[in-house]
């Protein structure tokens, strides 16, 4: 049983005997590479100055003439670092504007050999997060070598990564000193600094003297050797660790930690929790590691951490996403799935000697089939969303009627029906954060839970364990764990590593050719994608199952037969243990009168896929624009969590300012390609019925084709897209429009955009062709947008269109200088029709790209404008237009103007304020109020991009 206190300092009888041991141990690793540190920490500076020793042995076959070491403090020491692009990859802002002070650094001050003599080392631009020492001589095989080292270690935020100091004076310490790299394969491993907490470090002995201010403790998961605190100013701690490749240190002014201590092992943890008591806390926490200890293995060292900072690095996805006031599970669940998933990251992390970029996935899967094993032991009747699968209100939702575990394959399906999924053997740093922090987590988790399922014999959880004792005597790879499992599996699983864990290929079976009597069932089974996989097969009667059979479905017309057993219908996979894309084409019903075999379910708002029910999905809705005014209306849709093939979404709305009917709808069909660039064809036809003035009404018809591509490298930002479609437009005739142009009319469209986009740079380039009978036009748009070094953004967009023929009569089709006509019924304008008051202000980046109304606002041949825009101080701008525009039968004119743009929300939310045009000076004239343009977005579904950007 586990007993918990407040200290973590050891007696002197204990200190004495751990002595011993490390000295014992260090001459049975003899070969281990050994570093001894003497850190002074100045939490004022927020900088740890180090004196390093480290003896670094050849223990490889190779002559070696350069080592490599590890830096990763020092990736954070600019915005141009690896580390930083990574977060503008990702469009997180923090660290880009952050002061130079929240960043960290490593000033090395002196790198010399036991004789004094300095060594040449290098720590380039492109690599500042690791440094190369050239050895004077070869290091040969078997032979040693001392490197004494001096520097500093300037600690950054904890606000980029958890780790770092914080706002209390407090630091939480992770990476931050120099460290001998991993060597394999004949050469050093040189990961750079992603924030992916993935460091190669090879294995290392420690011995670490770290002084501190008094009033400030220390926790860490190193071993305590001794303490003196006989200095008035600060504490001398002294700590020691055998074969480790990292460690924490967390430095408070209030020691948060709670020490919890079993027969071997001493776990210090500060997780918050609420109304859970320390009692009920060490039992939560002797649950899992005897768990852990049984399931896995002994854990190697004689401390672990589990800190509040790596469970908000790694948090539990679903748990976190949901407000404290309506958790639908109990306090003490939380706290012991949060520390479940922690503790299994930290133990794995520290105990298995892989690289854990490049094979990450053993790491997680182990991870996440573990925790499927604590729930199946624990939680065997846990649901998904917990209490809320109780409430009668929400009994028909199939998503809280899934056990726990079958989140799991949820948060993957998200991403493969997105076309996103990704190999589990790519490394870590190839894939995009969705799938880095869940999806693929979550189906390594999945697919050693398959494995062991197919095997039915305890071989995964054997070879975990075997697995698990090797990296107590050597450095290993993901191939030594796949040779213990092919090793002591019975049957041929070449599959498993060649399709589950090598390949993004997708698993989907579906019946065939069904027949029954009263005691059996034939069948055969179609491979919808080609992919073998063993799959199983059940017979279910009244939601229980009578039977079950795995079946190797190598041809499409083996015939299968099995026993009835009064099934009353077979389903394929009906556990979900296999992970299969398409499981709504799994079942037949072998009632002898079937209506339907999936009959339709309403269901309110969103829910997840059923795949025994065509599912309908209903929510109110409230739209708003000026001559409809507020149009309530109900919106019927198929649209589940998980993307589908074909999608209608039918929104009836009613007018208040009119009084009658009005509404939209949408039908798609999308193909996916993948293994092709061309990720996408999307197939669609919308219609959209409102008014456009007070009292006419508009109809519009858009059937369209689009095709999407992106970049073999699935992290790249580059998208393009092909878009071609016919927009007919029926148009009633209205008193309050006097332009003389067709009331109706259908124009031909095709577009190519090409985007590549991040949080620093920001490129566009799109071409479009329109043709009707009355006109032909070509225009094309460049748009660049920069965030410097300093803060400063600039933004610069180049348009040009010309008319190829023009037999209208009025401006309707015309290129707009400020606001155009959109008669394709594109934008969200709420007065679409206004050129007066404030609704026609409202302002959209598009054609021309003016602020400020000039005369004349339409050209019918040509226009060509730049649009550009600097920051002067956070989101306030300055912006200026110029261009050229020409009319039939007048002459090209110049036009500009200029004026102040506050950007809240690039795109979402802007305002501007013109200042000087062809106009004259804006700012002195009458009514300067209704100059003012303005951007905004309240679309929800729009808005959800902001924050879904940085994940897919």
């Amino acid at each position: 049983m586990i007993s918990f206190n407040t200290k973590s300092s050891l007696k002197p009888f204990y200190r004495n005997i751990l002595i011993i041991l490390v000295l014992l141990s260090s001459i049975k690793h003899y070969a281990q590479h050994q570093s001894k540190m003497e850190v002074a920490v100045n939490l004022e500076l927020k900088t740890l100055n180090v004196k390093q020793d480290i003896t670094f042995y050849n223990t490889s076959n190779d002559s070696l003439s350069t080592i490599v070491l590890n830096d990763w403090n020092n990736a954070f020491s600019d915005k141009n670092t690896p580390l930083a692009k990574r977060f503008s990859d990702e469009f997180y802002r923090g660290f880009h504007l952050a002061k130079a002070a929240e960043r960290g650094n490593t000033t090395i001050l002196n790198l010399s050999d036991s004789n004094n003599l300095a060594f040449e080392w290098e720590r380039t631009d492109k690599n500042p997060d690791f440094i190369i020492v050239k050895l004077k001589q070869k290091l040969l095989p078997g032979e040693k070598i001392e490197l004494h080292l001096t520097y500093i270690s300037k600690i950054p935020s904890d606000k980029f990564t958890h780790y770092g100091f914080d706002q209390n004076g407090g630091m939480s310490l992770k990476n931050w000193f120099l460290s001998p790299s991993r060597y394999e394969n004949h050469s050093f491993v040189t990961n750079n600094n992603f924030n992916l907490d993935d460091i190669a470090n090879a294995s290392t002995d420690y011995e670490i003297e770290i002084k501190i201010p008094n009033e400030y403790s220390i926790t860490t998961d190193l071993n305590s050797v001794s303490k003196d605190n006989s200095n008035l100013s600060y504490t001398s701690y002294l700590f020691s660790g055998l074969n480790r490749t990292d460690f924490n240190f967390f430095i408070e002014r209030q020691n948060t930690f709670r020490s919890y201590t079993n027969d071997s092992l001493e776990i210090l943890s500060d997780l918050r929790s609420k109304k859970i008591s320390d009692i009920q806390k060490a039992i939560i926490i002797n649950r899992v590691v005897t768990f852990a200890n049984a399931f896995i293995g002994e854990y190697p060292h004689q401390k672990i951490t589990v800190s509040q900072a790596d469970y908000d690095r790694n948090p539990f996805y679903g748990l976190n996403q949901l407000p404290s006031f309506i958790s639908p599970f109990p306090d003490d669940f939380i706290f012991e799935i949060t520390f479940l998933k922690t503790y299994l990251n930290n133990y794995l992390k520290n105990s298995l000697r892989l690289d854990p970029r490049k094979d990450n996935w053993v790491y997680d899967g182990i991870q996440i089939y573990a925790m499927m094993k604590f729930m199946e032991e624990q939680h065997l009747d846990q649901k998904m969303l917990g209490k809320l699968s109780d409430m009668k209100l929400f009994k028909s939702y199939n998503i809280t009627n899934l056990s726990f575990n079958e989140q799991y394959s949820y948060y993957y399906m998200l991403m493969a029906r997105k076309n996103l999924d990704q190999p589990l053997g790519d490394p870590k740093n190839t894939l995009i954060k969705f799938n880095e922090q869940i999806a693929s987590k979550y189906r390594a988790g999945l697919s050693l839970s398959y494995l062991d399922d197919y095997l039915n014999n305890g071989v995964v959880p054997e070879s975990v364990q075997e697995f698990y004792n090797l990296n107590k005597t050597k450095q290993t790879n993901r191939y030594d764990f796949e040779e213990i499992l092919l090793k002591k599996s019975p049957k041929n699983i070449d599959w498993f590593f060649k399709t589950i864990i090598d390949s993004r290929d997708i698993i989907d079976y579906k019946f065939s050719n069904v027949s029954r009597t009263k005691d059996s069932v034939q069948f055969s089974i179609k491979n919808k994608t080609g992919i073998y996989a063993p799959i199983p097969v059940y017979g279910i009667k009244k939601n229980e199952v009578v039977f079950k059979e795995w079946i190797e479905p190598k041809n499409n017309d083996t015939i299968y037969t099995f026993g009835r057993k009064n099934a009353d219908k077979i389903v394929i996979n009906y556990d979900n243990e296999v992970p299969e894309y398409n499981q709504r084409n799994n079942w037949k019903s072998l009632k002898s009168l079937v209506v339907t075999n999936r009959p339709i379910k309403f269901n309110f708002a969103k829910d997840l896929e059923d795949p025994y029910y065509n599912q309908i999905l209903y929510i109110p809705t409230l739209t708003y624009n000026l001559y409809d005014g507020f149009m309530p209306g109900i919106r019927f849709h198929n649209k589940t969590i998980l993307d589908k093939p074909f999608n209608f979404d039918i929104n009836p709305t009613y007018s208040i300012n009119t009084e009658t009917l009005t509404g939209s709808s949408a039908f798609s069909y999308s193909q996916y390609y993948r293994n092709s660039t061309l990720y996408n064809v999307r197939y669609s036809i919308s219609q959209n019925y409102f008014h456009y003035a007070p009292d006419a009404t508009y109809f519009r018809l858009n059937p369209m084709v689009q095709f999407r591509i992106r970049e073999e490298n699935f992290r790249d930002n580059r998208k393009q897209l092909i878009l071609l479609r016919q927009v007919i437009v029926n148009r009633e005739a209205s008193t309050y429009i006097t332009d003389n142009s067709k009331p109706n009319y259908s124009i031909f469209n095709a577009r190519y955009s090409n985007t590549k986009t991040e949080l620093i740079n920001h490129f566009n380039f799109m071409t479009d062709v329109q043709f009707s009978s009355d006109f032909g036009k070509l225009a094309a748009e460049i748009e660049y947008r920069r965030l410097f070094d300093n803060n400063r953004k600039l933004n610069l967009r180049l348009y040009a269109g010309s008319f190829l023929y023009n037999t209208t009569n009025s401006d309707y089709f015309s290129f707009g200088l400020d606001r155009p006509t959109d008669y394709l019924f594109d934008y969200n304008f709420y007065g679409r029709s206004e050129s007066t008051g404030f609704f026609s202000q409202q302002y959209v980046m598009a054609e021309g790209g003016f602020k400020s109304k000039i005369e004349p606002r339409y050209a019918d041949k040509w226009m060509t404008t730049l649009n550009a825009s600097y920051s002067i101080w956070n989101w306030i701008e300055v912006y200026g237009d110029l261009g050229f525009m020409k009319n039939t039968h007048e002459n090209e004119r110049f036009i500009y103007d200029s004026g102040i743009r506050l950007n809240l929300v690039t795109d979402y939310f802007e305002v501007y304020f013109p200042v000087y045009s062809n106009n004259g000076w804006e700012i002195s004239q009458n009514k300067y109020n209704e100059k003012i343009r303005f951007v905004v977005t309240l679309s929800p579904k729009t808005l959800v991009t902001l924050f879904t950007r940085k994940w897919f």
